[in-house]
This record gives C-alpha cells, sequence and structure tokens, in this order.
C-alpha cells in the first residue's frame, strides 16, 4: 500500500468514527469547539485566547463566542496578562475540566465497548495507531504536505 492509498483509507475510517463518535454524544453535550477549547487549555495551560486559535488552526473571531459561553458557563476563567494589560489570558476552570472529561468519558465508554469486539492484537494496533494520529496532529502543515513537529 502506497502513502496515498493508506491516507486515503485512514481519512474515510478517521471520518467515518469521527461521525459514530458525534452520533454517541447525548443531547446537551459539549460542542466541538467547546471541547476543543476545554481541552487545549486543559494539555497547554493558561493562554491567550490568540495562542488557542492559533495553535487549534481557527480564527479568532470564529471562537469569540465560544470563549464568551464557557466563561459564562464557568467552564473556563479569564484574567487580564500582567505582561500586557491589553491581553487576556485564558484557564480551564475545575467545572471546565470535570466538564470536559464526563464528555469524553459518555464517548470513551462506546468506544472501549466496541474495542472489545477486536482481538488484543487489533487492540494493541490501534493503540498504536492512536499515538501516531496524536502525533500527525502535531504536524504542521508546509504547503499542504506535514512539516515539522510544532513546539
Amino acid at each position: 500500500m502506497d502513502t496515498d492509498d493508506c491516507a486515503q483509507a485512514l481519512l474515510q475510517g478517521l471520518l467515518r468514527l469521527g461521525s459514530r463518535l458525534r452520533h454517541e454524544r447525548p443531547p446537551g453535550a459539549l460542542t466541538a469547539k467547546k471541547i476543543m477549547v476545554l481541552g487545549h487549555l486543559r494539555r497547554n495551560g493558561p493562554c491567550t485566547p490568540s495562542a488557542v486559535a492559533l495553535a487549534e488552526h481557527q480564527q479568532l473571531q470564529a471562537l469569540t463566542r465560544t470563549f464568551g459561553e464557557l466563561e459564562a458557563d464557568g467552564l473556563i476563567s479569564r484574567r487580564r496578562s500582567e505582561t500586557d494589560r491589553r491581553a487576556s489570558i485564558l484557564s480551564i476552570a475545575d467545572a471546565g475540566a470535570q466538564a470536559l472529561s464526563d464528555d469524553l468519558a459518555q464517548r470513551a465508554e462506546w468506544l472501549a465497548g466496541a474495542l472489545g469486539a477486536l482481538t488484543p492484537v487489533e487492540q494493541q494496533l490501534l493503540d498504536l495507531a492512536g499515538q501516531l494520529l496524536n502525533q500527525l496532529a502535531d504536524t504542521l502543515a508546509t504547503d499542504g504536505r506535514a512539516g515539522t513537529r510544532s513546539p
């Protein structure tokens, strides 16, 4: 299998699995953008809204409403930067970390059940695939191709 065939098969599988995982979300679950922001803040710690947008390949304006909703719901906090009073720093609140964990746990429960139908070797392969997918997600795009790893 060449890399183009591998990319096509992987993309198809990821899209189908993503669709299924979205279907497994209960009513009232966090939106994809809220999960993205909370996940970023949990992984990377406090940062500016523009840093979140840049790291997550989003336009800052597209996330402004999400930041506001998360703050209004008490899932993130916002404070003024000590080094640049014009900038704000976002942090995940305890309630945000809990909401993110709860949301992910619901879908992980379905996924764990589905994985139970696979052999131990298939499960090990998917564990490795998950690690590799995270590695791919950390690459920077240059001219439409994978480039150097992000910091």
